[in-house]
């Protein structure tokens, strides 16, 4: 198994921990009397899940299990796919962080941090989607 497929379902294991976590946080916010902003974590629970445990497996198993590139470059470019990696989990980092801050402190003017950690998941994507495409073919 490649590297970088270790590192992406390694960290998307500790993603869904940090998700389900969140989960039960949002679950008990009542029942525990937890302070009103834990409501802010919802949209971080669901990033947290989906980008960071599913899409992360997804890619590397993807990586590591789609048919070769080539003899030389059977995965494709290993830049492209570390590129991927740390653009995916720096936007995703960065939006658990903002998300919640811009939502209880608006004031701070972080709109600008959730926009950027969109923009950096996107090109993640991008780098994932570059890398595997040719790689998808018949045999």
């Amino acid at each position: 198994m490649p590297l970088v497929t270790r590192f992406f379902i390694r960290s998307g294991l500790l993603y869904l921990i940090a998700a389900l976590l969140t989960g039960l946080l949002l679950a008990g916010q009542v029942a525990l009397r937890l302070p009103p902003w834990v409501t802010t974590l919802t949209p971080v629970y669901f990033h947290l899940f989906l980008v960071g445990w599913v899409t992360q497996l997804i890619i590397g198993v993807a990586y590591w299990m789609f048919p070769k590139w080539s003899r030389t470059r059977p995965r494709g470019s290993t830049l492209l796919a570390w590129g991927c990696y740390v653009l995916l989990n720096l936007g995703l980092l960065l939006r658990v962080v903002a998300e919640p801050l811009q939502s209880t402190r608006p004031s701070l003017g972080l709109g600008w941090a959730i926009v950027l950690a969109a923009l950096l998941q996107w090109l993640g994507g991008v780098a994932f989607v570059l890398n595997t495409w040719s790689r998808v073919k018949e045999r």
